[in-house]
């Protein structure tokens, strides 16, 4: 069950009711420009009732003094209700306010690479402007892996902001302008860099300790859980190169047993999960991290548009 009471069932069926009025809206085109055009209509009246509605329930929540901070945060915290509200022009915080929630809500991924996010400022043109702080010692890819989480947590918050531009640390610049989709219900994500966010309910399952591996379409995702953090990886080892089934992790020293070291099955190099995959023997050798996120009370992870589509059965990628 979501943290905010909305199962993940519940959520795909408010995706695809959506996606229902978009099919029918275009079914419509084909009895000619007026019928689609009635459509239209009729879904801007429907939308304008329902925007009424809920302008009136705000103010009998503020007439009644239960429009608090406590309440307008757990509706800026709900996926539906907040998609709503800012369709409707009717969102309790200003853009600045949900782009700087959204970064406070990445920032315990960040800081397990190293990393964190400094917002720069908004232009009038509706430009997000970010800058990266810090990245993990021999990992490469991570501040691309950051700059996926750090967008898709911003276009999710502000969708009617027309582009984000994401400068890295300054020894490490990734270019970029990354553009938005267009304004739509937040309930139906599109694709984020190049990336589609999967909900991945089953990862929650991973006991503290554990290490498994999860089908892809087209690929596999080595996860394990830290503690109470869940951290994902591509099925590749980063000195040969190879799968990762059978790894285990292994504890540091000093800590307690599956403290965040993996160990591959097969060349027994070891990476710190803790850090993105960095390698220990070798700080040239890095494991390929994947954003995880709690989004709308389900953990879901950036996948490549192209392997979108997580099963829901572990494989032997690891044990």
């Amino acid at each position: 069950m979501a943290a905010n009471g909305r199962s993940a069932l519940e959520t795909d069926q408010l995706r695809a009711a959506g996606d229902r009025i978009e099919s029918l809206i275009e079914a419509s085109a084909a009895g000619g420009p007026g019928a689609r055009t009635r459509a239209e209509d009729l879904v801007a009246c429907v939308s304008t009732l329902y925007g009424a509605g809920l302008a009136r329930m705000l103010e009998i929540l503020d007439e009644a003094g239960r429009l608090d901070p406590a309440t307008m945060d757990a509706m800026a915290d709900d996926e539906l209700v907040s998609g709503l509200l800012l369709v409707h022009d009717l969102h309790p915080y200003d853009v600045q306010t949900r782009i700087r929630r959204a970064l406070d809500s990445v920032r315990p991924y960040l800081g397990t690479h190293g990393g964190d996010v400094e917002l720069l400022g908004i232009d009038e043109q509706g430009v997000v402007r970010l800058r990266l702080l810090g990245s993990c010692d021999g990992c490469p890819s991570s501040s691309v892996t950051l700059e996926l989480a750090v967008t898709g947590a911003v276009q999710a918050a502000a969708p009617e902001m027309t582009a984000i531009e994401v400068a890295a640390p300054a020894a490490k610049p990734v270019g970029g302008v990354i553009a938005l989709d267009a304004l739509r219900s937040r309930i139906d994500r599109g694709p984020t860099a190049g990336a589609d966010w999967i909900e991945a309910a089953e990862l929650s399952e991973l006991a503290p300790g554990q290490l498994a591996g999860f089908e892809l379409r087209g690929s596999t995702i080595c996860a394990c859980r830290i503690g109470n953090d869940v951290f994902c990886f591509h099925d590749r080892c980063g000195h040969c190169g190879q799968s990762l089934a059978g790894s285990a992790l292994e504890r540091r020293l000093g800590e307690a047993t599956g403290s965040g070291v993996l160990r591959c099955a097969l060349c027994r190099a070891h990476f710190d999960v803790g850090r993105a995959g960095a390698g220990l023997d070798d700080p040239a050798e890095h494991l390929e991290p994947l954003p995880v996120l709690l989004r709308d009370g389900v953990l879901s992870v950036a996948v490549p548009s192209a392997a979108a589509g997580l099963l829901a059965t572990p494989t032997a990628a690891a044990t």
